[in-house]
């Protein structure tokens, strides 16, 4: 069900162009970025809906069997997969998300815990503000719903640190609602198929998600299900680089194809880098905490990395970011359950 919601090497699912090293929640769409599409949407909407048809088709045949898309997953799981496919393949999701479901099984039993033991329970999945935010989204579930998953858009979407996409994920996937769910690779599925173009935007705006609602079949359940069967089309088959044109069920609508695959326009897109960012300095320092039972003394953070300046900013980037916090002097650990002149 997530984008990431269907995730190869290539392609992750639930991707979302980020504002800094640290995912930040989901953005909202952007203003409108032009025009109606320009490829073959048009005023017959059975047309339109013809390539859900199709890749629906697909999808029956190929569809991965993953423990979120499963009819006895709860709303809960089916939100904790879509945070944690947020920039993150399916293959790594796939242990934490199993162990955090066995340890969390809901949204009270995250909210009675600290938010350092999400930070810690995260592991190394990368991005580790996002269990913060699902901290805080457990916190104001049992707040506000009295535990339970709101199966309503606008109250997904009031939800911290859940934005636009994760709320239409989980509306339309948990709760089989119709809804535009466009992740990066539905957005590059439909700027090939339907607009010709090799790439979509840097960002999903309101014509990248009328486009889709567009397409979407008119039942709400198989629009939810057209919805993932789109995600996976994107980052199994249309993938970024090198797409398998020769196993696309919509090859012969494809308007890219079409058109001759012409390049994309502009710069090439470049992944961003780790090694010997404040991002790596970031995550050996957090290894650091994780992996201990409580405070831990600034000489055994110094050990993990040899350049003091880029060393303290990471350390204060962690706790500005409120995934550590320093207990005493010289002294810190994850966020809750520490008071200061707690033993080492």
């Amino acid at each position: 069900m997530a984008v990431m919601s269907s995730n190869d090497a290539e392609s992750v699912v639930n991707a979302e162009p980020t504002a800094d090293a640290e995912q930040t929640a989901d953005a909202g769409p952007a203003a409108d970025a032009g025009p109606a599409a320009a490829g073959w949407i048009g005023d017959d909407a059975d047309d339109d809906r013809a390539l859900a048809t199709e890749v629906l088709a697909w999808y029956g045949l190929v569809a991965r069997d993953l423990p979120w898309r499963r009819p006895e997953a709860s709303p809960w799981g089916v939100l904790v997969s879509e945070v944690m496919l947020q920039q993150t393949p399916v293959n790594r999701v796939l242990p934490v998300w199993e162990a955090w479901l066995t340890r969390w099984p809901n949204a009270a039993a995250l909210a009675a815990q600290p938010a350092g033991e999400a930070v810690r329970m995260w592991g190394r999945l990368g991005y580790p503000r996002r269990a913060l935010r699902l901290h805080q989204a457990a916190l104001a579930i049992v707040e506000r719903h009295g535990g339970t998953v709101p199966d309503q858009l606008d109250d997904l979407l009031a939800l911290p640190g859940i934005g636009t996409y994760t709320a239409r994920a989980v509306a339309a996937f948990a709760f089989r609602q119709r809804h535009a769910v466009v992740d990066v690779n539905v957005r590059r599925l439909v700027a090939r198929a339907v607009e010709g173009l090799a790439d979509g935007p840097a960002t999903v705006g309101r014509r990248d998600l009328a486009t889709v609602e567009r397409l979407l079949p008119a039942d709400p359940e198989t629009a939810a299900r057209a919805s993932v069967a789109f995600m996976e089309l994107g980052a199994l088959v249309c993938v970024a680089r090198a797409p398998r044109c020769a196993g696309c069920p919509v090859r012969e609508r494809c308007a890219w194809l079409l058109a001759g695959s012409p390049p994309a326009a502009g710069p090439a897109r470049r992944p961003q880098g780790y090694a010997g960012t404040d991002r790596q300095v970031r995550g050996r320092l957090l290894a650091v905490l994780r992996d201990a039972d409580g405070p831990v003394d600034a000489a055994l953070l110094d050990a993990v990395w040899d350049e003091p300046v880029q060393r303290a900013r990471a350390l204060r980037g962690l706790v500005d970011d409120g995934l550590a916090v320093a207990v005493d002097p010289g002294r810190y650990a994850l966020p809750g359950g520490v008071t200061a002149g707690s033993p080492a």
